[in-house]
């Protein structure tokens, strides 16, 4: 052994790193990391603070928690990717199971079919909620989903130009790029309609040819607006022989037509509204789903869970299937590198789905409908804001625009923030066209007392106190349009 290897590491034999660099044709390890930018450190970091024992660094972190409030202390209209829902406590009671808590792939169907029959109730669940024939046992976030079908539609059609609509969350983009870059898949965005944000049919057909894998469309979209031409979406891109893609928010199906209603070939979703808590930010639950269809099923990333009987008895079992598709058997010639997932999201998702039912989600979608609207009546009363900005039916977020140049979309949300209210997400940098715009949540958590509390703080922010001494009849008012 070279006096620089490592005893523990058994790669770090300087022979060993030059015939792995040789392997993958770089020359040092450095250039393995040349598209980290050079302005971030990777090496050692100095300024550091010295070590510190158990109880001081509880003291630490207590005090930086302290600062925090969260949305139980606050009402929150912060969405754009992880929204405030409420999660029934029997959720966390079930995922807080050691044997559901502590689990990880269940390789070995034998010691693991509780956790494999949960995963194959989430896939039924997802794919009932979806309207589609196949659903997979959870990925990490709807960008990944995304990212994965994209992927998918390409070794499916061999073809290599991806079709997605302009307004699309940036970060979910950048994952997509990310994901195909190397594939030589080509994004494209289709512009979208001025007043309505609706999609340019005529674009998408000028667009559409013998080399477009897929067309990716969002239901409702990222800045909340439903896309109200499915079906000619739909019927036009299988014309042309491509896969049709469709992301959903899944609290919107028990009032929105599902992806699998409109002939989609794929779904997929973001699942953390259903069960999963904010938590900072993650973890998150990507949703995918597709027909049936065992061209397309073969090419489906991660865990598949399926129900067999055994041999003697005819007992029901559970296992993992179409492993063939998988790294661990098939190493670089795998559809996909994912393999331990968000199965305890997963599992958290399937409880609250069949805690709500049918009934429930209607239930929910209705409620979140009636809220998103009275918030954008409220709203877009005030001179100087105008909520929201596209001529289009909105679930859950929505676009509030304001024209007053003296006072930026950030000078707005921190003068919500110091009157309580946590403000919409700034969309002034991704969709510069649309102005001095946020991105506004409002979900079944919101209160009526909430919602006026924000109409209220805007009306002071904009200065039109006006708005103010008519508050009863202008709350009569918008309910009466509701």
């Amino acid at each position: 052994m070279s006096p620089e290897s490592n005893p523990y590491i058994p790669n770090s034999s300087r022979n060993t790193i030059e015939k792995m660099l040789e392997e993958i044709g770089v020359k040092s390890i450095d250039e393995l990391y040349r598209d980290i930018p050079r302005s971030i450190p990777k090496h050692e970091l100095k300024g550091l603070p010295r070590p510190h024992s158990e109880i001081e660094v509880r003291r630490i972190l207590d005090s930086i928690v302290r600062k925090n409030r969260t949305i139980h202390e606050m009402p929150t209209f912060l969405g754009a990717g992880a929204w405030p829902h409420y999660v029934p406590a029997v959720v966390d009671t079930i995922v807080s199971r050691s044997e559901f808590l502590t689990s990880y792939t269940p390789y070995q169907p034998e010691i693991s079919q509780g956790m494999l029959q949960a995963l194959f109730e989430y896939q039924s669940v997802m794919a009932e909620l979806l309207d589609m024939d196949v659903a997979n046992s959870s990925l990490y976030d709807w960008s990944a989903a995304l990212g994965e079908a994209a992927l998918m539609a390409k070794r499916v059609t061999e073809r290599d130009i991806i079709l997605i609509p302009r307004i699309i969350h940036p970060d979910r983009l950048k994952v997509l790029k990310t994901y195909t870059e190397a594939a030589g898949i080509k994004i494209e965005q289709i512009p979208y309609d001025k007043e309505t944000g609706q999609l340019l049919l005529q674009e998408l057909r000028n667009r559409l040819s013998e080399n477009v894998a897929a067309v990716y469309i969002e239901n409702p979209s990222y800045l909340g607006f439903i896309e109200e031409q499915v079906d000619d979406i739909s019927k036009t891109t299988h014309e042309k022989g491509s896969l049709l893609i469709v992301g959903v928010d899944p609290t919107s199906l028990g009032v929105l037509r599902p992806p699998g209603d409109y002939d989609a070939d794929i779904a997929i979703g973001e699942g953390q509204p259903l069960g999963s808590h904010l938590n900072f930010g993650g973890p998150l639950l990507g949703i995918i789903s597709c027909r049936e269809d065992m061209k397309i099923i073969r090419q489906m990333p991660g865990r598949l869970v399926g129900l067999t009987t055994t041999m003697e008895g005819n007992k029901i079992g559970f296992v993992l299937t179409l492993q063939t598709r998988e790294q661990h058997i098939r190493r670089e010639k795998a559809t996909s590198n994912i393999t331990s997932n968000e199965a305890l999201c997963a599992l958290a998702a399937l409880v609250y789905c069949c805690l709500l039912g049918a009934k429930g989600f209607r239930e929910l979608g209705e409620i979140i409908l009636t809220n998103a609207n009275y918030a954008m009546k409220g709203l877009s009363r005030i001179d100087g804001l105008k909520a929201p900005i596209f001529q289009s039916s909105h679930f859950k977020e929505f676009t509030l625009n304001t024209d007053r140049k003296d006072k930026s979309i950030d000078y707005f949300n921190n003068e919500l923030l110091k009157r309580g209210i946590q403000g919409g997400h700034p969309i002034v940098n991704e969709f510069p066209e649309l102005g001095n715009t946020a991105l506004v949540c409002v979900t079944e958590l919101h209160t009526k007392e909430d919602i006026d509390l924000l109409i209220e703080a805007s009306e002071d922010i904009v200065g039109n106190p006006s708005q103010r001494d008519n508050k009863a009849s202008r709350e009569t008012s918008i309910e009466k349009e509701i």
